[in-house]
C-alpha cells in the first residue's frame, strides 16, 4: 500500500525548483498559480535567496505549489492518484497540498488559502521574536515536560527520536543551555515563527474567515491529518482541521502509527522531499521510501507506483 507525503515549512531550499520547470505542464501550472495567489512562484522557486524564501508569505504557497506540480508529473491522469495512493498526509502546510490533492480543494483554491494562512502566520510571528528547533534524541516522556518547564511547546512530536521545539527567541535560547537528557543536538530551523503554538491564535481568526467562502469535497481517498493521526472521511471536517492546526501541534509521530496501522509498504515524499523520508526510515522499518528532490527521481517513483498501488 502506497502512502503519498507532503512536506511542510523548512524543506524549501533556493533554486529547488529549476529542474523542475522544463517538464511538461509544469511551467504553465506555476504561471497560472502565481497569478492566481499574486505572487511569482517561479522567481521565488529558481532565482531567490534563502532569506526571500524564509518569508512564511513566501515559503508556503511555494511549497504547496511544488508539491502539487510534483504530484502531477507521477500519474499519466490525475485522475488515477485517488485508485494508486492508499493514502495521504501532509506535514504542517504540506497538509493543504494534500487535501488538494485527496480532492477536498481544487488547486487554485488551495493555494489562495495557503496565501492567506501564510501572510496571516507572518503577521503574528511579527508581534514576538518567536522560533523553533528541532531536538534529536531524548525520550518524549522527559523531552516534553522539560520544554514545558522552559515554557516552550513541543510544536512538532515527529517521531523518530524528533521534537520540534517553539517559543520565543529567549525560551530557545534557554533551550540551548540546558537540554533535556538524552538530547544529542539543538538544531535551529528556516522557519520565521513559532508555529503550532499559541503565539499562531491570530492567524486562526483570519484563516477561519478565509474558510467560510470555501465549498470542500469529501476526500476521495484516505486523508490522515496530523492533529492527531486520524483518517478524516468528510470535507468540512479536513477544512476545520486545516484552519486549527495552525495554533496546535502536529502529531506526525501518529500519523505515521496509522500508516503502519492501514499496512503502507511505500512511501513517497512530493517536491521538495528529504524530511519526512528520513523520519519513516526510521519509523517505518521495511517500507520503502522515495523523496522527489529532482526529476530524476521520477521513474523510480513511477515504479514504486506500479509496484505498491491500491
Amino acid at each position: 500500500m502506497l502512502v503519498l507525503v507532503a512536506p511542510g515549512q523548512g524543506a524549501q531550499t533556493p533554486g529547488f525548483l529549476t529542474e523542475w520547470l522544463d517538464l511538461p505542464g509544469v511551467r504553465g501550472a506555476l504561471e497560472a498559480w502565481s497569478d492566481a495567489v499574486g505572487l511569482d512562484l517561479i522567481r521565488y522557486g529558481t532565482e531567490a535567496d534563502a532569506e526571500e524564501i524564509r518569508d512564511t508569505a513566501v515559503a508556503q504557497p511555494l511549497l504547496v505549489a511544488a508539491g502539487l506540480a510534483s504530484a502531477r508529473l507521477l500519474f499519466d491522469d490525475p485522475a488515477d492518484l485517488p485508485a494508486k495512493v492508499g493514502a495521504i498526509a501532509g506535514h504542517s502546510v504540506g497538509e493543504i497540498t494534500a487535501a488538494s490533492l485527496a480532492g477536498v480543494l481544487p488547486h487554485e483554491e488551495a493555494l489562495r488559502l495557503v496565501r492567506t494562512r501564510g501572510l496571516a502566520m507572518a503577521e503574528a510571528a511579527a508581534v514576538t521574536e518567536t522560533g523553533m528547533a528541532a531536538l534529536l534524541g531524548g525520550d518524549p516522556a522527559v523531552t516534553v515536560p522539560h520544554l514545558e518547564k522552559l515554557g516552550l511547546t513541543p510544536a512538532n512530536i515527529n517521531g523518530a527520536g524528533q521534537i520540534v521545539a517553539a517559543g520565543t527567541k529567549e525560551q530557545l535560547a534557554a533551550l540551548e543551555a540546558d537540554k533535556p537528557e538524552g538530547v544529542r543536538k539543538v538544531v535551529a530551523l528556516k522557519v520565521a515563527g513559532a508555529f503550532h503554538t499559541h503565539h499562531m491564535a491570530p492567524a486562526v481568526d483570519t484563516l477561519a474567515k478565509a474558510a467560510e467562502a470555501l465549498a470542500p469535497g469529501d476526500p476521495k481517498l484516505t486523508y490522515v491529518s496530523n492533529a492527531d493521526g486520524q483518517a478524516v472521511a468528510g470535507g468540512a471536517e479536513v477544512l476545520d482541521r486545516l484552519v486549527g492546526q495552525v495554533a496546535n501541534p502536529v502529531r506526525w509521530d501518529l500519523c505515521m502509527e496509522t500508516f503502519k496501522e492501514l499496512g503502507v509498504t511505500a512511501l513517497i515524499e512530493l517536491c521538495p522531499g528529504g524530511t519526512l523520508t528520513g523520519l519513516a526510515k526510521r519509523a517505518l522499518p521495511g517500507v520503502k521510501t522515495l523523496a522527489l528532490k529532482s526529476p530524476a527521481d521520477l521513474d523510480t517513483a513511477r515504479e514504486l507506483i506500479a509496484e505498491h498501488s491500491a
